[in-house]
């Protein structure tokens, strides 16, 4: 069967990067032996990006392919919006910030050929800030720990996928969605190599504190139960630390008499504030888990399409 690609890029206020995003993707893609599709989600854009991919589709009817969306729904959704158009035997993702040169894209295709179900991008020479390396490392180790899948850059966007990979993705009906922690759990052999990176020179990043913080909150709940078993754990363990110390009490109250024991009302105040913290943690958890539960009953659609433009040459 011969190979064919799609290319799905979620697209948010990109309009100083896109034009020279699709002109890459098309000179890189046009020079190998497998034909391909570009397909450009546009995920709410407030500036000019929806009306380039319109003007990119009709200057390269059957190559490229814009899905535009009713408002921003995030970059996950986005990238499955975008998977639910794909017609090539393997799929890739990509930024649209041009941060992972789209020449690296024949790079991934390449290794699916040759017999992987997930090719991940690991950034070498990061051209990020300290402290979003520092997120990153700390999300990955955990990502590892907890999947068993030891990938050393899940935040790496550029990622080329088996359509069957694809395909149960796009099955799975839960709201909140890390893309690569999914593909991994369907994936039989996954790879990572190495891939260029550039620092952003136009538009600013969509993710700041608030959003990477959303981010992990999302990652850790959506993939495992993890911090309730924790929390049961820590309860567990302020108990026992509870009940050692009440004995305590009660031995030194009988030896040295209730003079000492008073003494110690500030200190069992802090310990009762202890115990308010860690109901107050182990309730906001609950609460994460039980409105996740609450979305994914109501089962509302990930993303809405406004407009599809364009038709794939792909069969």
């Amino acid at each position: 069967m011969k190979e064919s690609v799609s290319i799905v890029i979620p697209v948010f206020n990109e309009s100083g990067n896109i034009k020279e995003l699709i002109n890459r993707v098309i000179t890189s893609c046009r020079n190998q032996s497998w034909p391909f599709e570009l397909i450009l989600v546009d995920d709410g854009s407030s500036d000019d990006s929806a009306e380039i991919i319109r003007s990119a589709v009709d200057e390269s009817p059957g190559e490229v392919i814009g899905v535009f969306l009713n408002r921003n729904y995030g970059q996950h959704s986005a990238i499955m919006a975008g998977f639910s158009h794909v017609r090539g035997t393997i799929v890739v993702t990509l930024d649209a910030d041009l941060q992972n040169p789209p020449e690296e894209i024949p790079k991934l295709v390449d290794k699916i050929i040759n017999g992987f179900d997930v090719v991940g991008g690991v950034r070498k020479m990061r051209q990020d800030t300290r402290f979003r390396k520092l997120f990153s490392w700390l999300v990955n180790r955990m990502t590892a720990k907890i999947t068993g899948v030891n990938m050393r850059d899940y935040g790496c966007m550029l990622r080329a996928y088996r359509m069957r990979i694809v395909k149960a993705m796009i099955q799975c009906n839960e709201r909140s969605t890390f893309i690569p922690v999914l593909a991994n759990t369907f994936a039989r052999h996954t790879m990572e190599m190495e891939v260029e990176h550039a620092a952003r020179t136009k538009g600013d990043s969509k993710y700041n504190l608030w959003k990477l913080i959303n981010l992990q909150f999302d990652l850790l709940t959506s993939m495992t139960t993890l911090p309730l078993r924790m929390l049961s754990l820590l309860g567990t363990i302020i108990s026992i630390f509870g009940l050692s110390l009440g004995i305590f009490l009660v031995v030194m109250r009988l030896i040295r008499g209730s003079e000492w024991a008073a003494q110690g009302v500030f200190t069992l105040f802090a310990i009762l504030f202890i115990f308010i913290g860690a109901q107050f943690i182990g309730m906001g958890l609950l609460g994460e888990y039980v409105g996740r539960i609450y979305r994914d009953v109501r089962a509302r659609p990930r993303y809405l399409i406004h407009e599809t433009k364009g038709e794939s040459s792909l069969k």
